[in-house]
């Protein structure tokens, strides 16, 4: 068929309004995440753990943490699974894929050789789970290889298999640790698989659905072809969001692994946005900060914040505001409120704030 061809201003606003991220917040946590199909799971807590703020930018002061806890533990209505929260009715879309993981011969191989210690631990949750990794003695035959932090984590590493494998799964976390139970015991019985071909193409339709716009290396052949003004090669759009809808935007903190940040050529082609998240960049050399949040607003990403939950000092610290364009005074005044809402939901009274930087680092009150 005749690709689409759209402008990149309406790209962008294709791809903010497919990311629930205009003006008509959704309703809850469920919608949220049935609609962006998963939240990422990541350890990084500067300002909040990735999850929640992703959730947080999305419903604002109406989510709490508690929200996912209650769903994922209580309601059962989303899982956890390989670093990724979803929804429980997306279940038999991973099947499939579960039941052939892994399809490397490293990992098969590694497996094989400590069958005994699957069953061994398939026994022990069955019978004394959901337990922590800790309480899981090592028997295993073969150490795991690793030349990383993975290097003879063998209980772990047997862990996080059979949970791809779909044989365990996480049942709830005590702190920020996981615990582990039999897959019958988290999942829903009867549970039907979709075949593996169904699986991907309903998944690519829907991640399509969650993006508005993005490349066939994503998303397959989800949608329809697009052109996208100032950029090259072919692209895929979900043909219900060119239905002419203005976009009722606002201003939104994004954490850094926000989806419609973390594709950063998707960014950079659609908004001319350019990001690294720089927690592994010396801390002289970093342009932005350790976390620092991406800035949209309406259809535009305009800067980043550097900031940190500082819960020993009761406050939200911003080192710096970097305007990629000077702010329009209507934007400043959105960004500073926005902060101040973050500030709130994290239950930290104070925002601290340093001068802004167009540009460039602020450090101690000077230009670095």
């Amino acid at each position: 068929m005749t690709p689409h061809r759209l402008d990149r201003a309406t790209a962008r606003r294709v791809a903010v309004r497919a990311q629930l991220l205009d003006a008509e917040r959704p309703t809850g946590l469920l919608a949220v995440v049935d609609r962006l199909t998963f939240l990422q799971i990541d350890p990084t807590a500067a300002v909040a753990p990735n999850a929640d703020l992703v959730a947080w930018s999305r419903l604002g002061a109406a989510y709490r943490p508690s929200h996912l806890t209650r769903a994922l533990e209580t309601e059962r209505a989303l899982f956890e699974h390989r670093a990724m929260v979803r929804p429980m009715t997306d279940l038999g879309l991973h099947l499939a894929e579960m039941a052939t993981w892994p399809e490397d011969a490293r990992r098969r191989d590694w497996l094989a050789a400590n069958d005994a210690f699957r069953r061994y631990v398939l026994d022990l949750l069955r019978d004394s789970g959901p337990l922590l990794s800790r309480a899981v003695p090592d028997r295993s035959v073969v150490p795991w290889p690793s030349t990383g932090w993975t290097n003879n984590r063998n209980v772990t590493q047997m862990l996080e298999f059979l949970a791809a494998r779909g044989e365990i799964a996480i049942s709830g976390r005590i702190g920020r640790q996981r615990t582990w139970d039999i897959a019958e015991r988290v999942y829903p019985p009867g549970t039907p698989a979709a075949p593996a071909d169904e699986a991907r193409r309903i998944r690519d339709e829907r991640l399509l659905r969650s993006l508005g716009v993005a490349r066939p290396t994503v998303v397959g052949q989800a949608g329809e072809p697009a052109e996208i003004e100032g950029t090259s090669g072919l692209w895929r759009v979900d043909p219900a969001a060119l239905d002419g809808t203005p976009l009722a935007g606002r201003t939104a903190l994004l954490s850094p692994f926000d989806r419609l940040v973390h594709d950063r050529k998707r960014a950079l082609e659609l908004f001319d946005f350019e990001y690294r998240l720089e927690m592994y960049v010396p801390k002289a050399q970093r342009r932005w900060g350790y976390f620092a949040l991406p800035v949209l607003h309406h259809d535009r990403l305009v800067g980043k914040v550097d900031a940190t939950a500082d819960r020993k000092a009761g406050i939200l610290r911003v080192d710096a505001i970097h305007e990629d364009v000077p702010f329009a005074p209507e934007v400043s005044t959105a960004v500073h409120g926005e902060l101040t809402a973050l500030a709130s939901w994290l239950g930290l009274p104070e925002v601290h704030r340093v001068r802004k930087a167009q540009g460039r680092r602020l450090v101690g009150g000077t230009v670095a």
